[in-house]
């Protein structure tokens, strides 16, 4: 049985990122959680690294800053607004913060079911 190896453009062209909505009732809507690419991933990195990860607002604002999104998938903030995510009610940053660990496959959960497959 043979094996479809895929092109670059195949590659390239997939569309890989996957999304969850999420009520948030405190902000009287809903917001869009999506998969980070490699060069966002790394900018959550860096914008992380060095930084005390255990305090709320450290950790989860600049993860939801690189993967809130809109109707078209486009972040709705930067790097350069974490600091007023961190205003933001801190029970919230933390559901969606584990929210959005999971939908990019960097929970405890989501490592756990990695290694299965």
């Amino acid at each position: 049985m043979g094996v479809r190896l895929l092109s670059k453009a195949a590659i390239l062209g997939a569309k890989d990122a996957h999304q969850e909505v999420v009520h948030v009732g405190e902000w009287g809507g809903s917001v869009c959680i999506r998969a980070m690419s490699g060069a966002e991933r790394d900018d959550f990195r860096a914008a992380i690294d060095g930084m005390e990860t255990a305090l709320v607002g450290k950790f989860e604002a600049p993860l939801l800053a690189l993967t809130l999104v809109d109707e078209e998938g486009k972040r709705l903030f930067s790097i350069d607004d974490v600091e007023a995510l961190r205003a933001k009610s801190a029970t919230v940053l933390d559901r969606l913060a584990r929210i959005a660990l999971r939908v990019n496959g960097m929970s405890d959960e989501a490592q756990e079911e990695a290694a299965k497959n």
